[in-house]
């Protein structure tokens, strides 16, 4: 079985360097890293909040995350600047690509009523945002120890540098377009 860090430099790479017609290997679209995200505002009040999160994100992603801290104090959702509120995890390597294989092979299919990645979720720059309702999809979640469904925010991060180029290289790695 091949890895698809593999299946990404002997496959994929050569189909985008035929249909781009590029001829410098080089210059074909590539993911750089993959973050993911949850924004946790319980944490304000619930401090076991982030911990069972954090746990559960380590598990997903197969690598410590880190807790984020406010940026600037907000009132109305009485934050405070430095309070922690949320935990992320950014990935490179061989961990980025054995997530990106779980998340096109196992957790794509899974989702509830999913009818494809809409177009408006590529960025400017050909960078994916998906947004997942909860975290019980990934396989290494035991709902039996989620206290809460909570969203995350996945972040696939390339050098595509335009939305065209983008939605090739996702499509060739066999996420599915509306």
């Amino acid at each position: 079985m091949t890895s698809f860090k593999d299946h990404y430099n002997q496959e994929v790479r050569k189909r985008l360097m035929e249909k781009l017609h590029i001829k410098n290997p080089m210059a074909v679209p590539k993911v750089e890293k993959v973050v993911i995200n949850v924004g946790a505002g319980e944490a304000v009040s619930n401090k076991q909040a982030l911990e069972k999160i954090q746990e559960q994100l380590g598990w997903i992603a197969g690598q410590k995350p880190i807790v984020t801290k406010a940026r600037k104090s907000v009132s109305a959702f009485k934050i405070r600047k430095g309070v922690p509120i949320g935990v992320k995890v950014t990935l490179r390597g061989r961990n980025m690509y054995h997530f990106l294989e779980k998340l096109i092979k196992i957790v794509i299919p899974r989702m509830r009523d999913f009818r494809g990645v809409a177009e408006t979720s590529l960025d400017a720059h050909g960078n994916l945002n998906l947004g997942l309702i909860e975290q019980t999809i990934f396989p290494e979640v035991d709902f039996d120890k989620v206290d809460k469904i909570r969203g995350l925010q996945i972040t696939i991060v390339t050098n595509a540098g335009d939305k065209a180029l983008g939605k090739k290289l996702f499509e060739e790695l066999g996420i599915p377009f509306k």
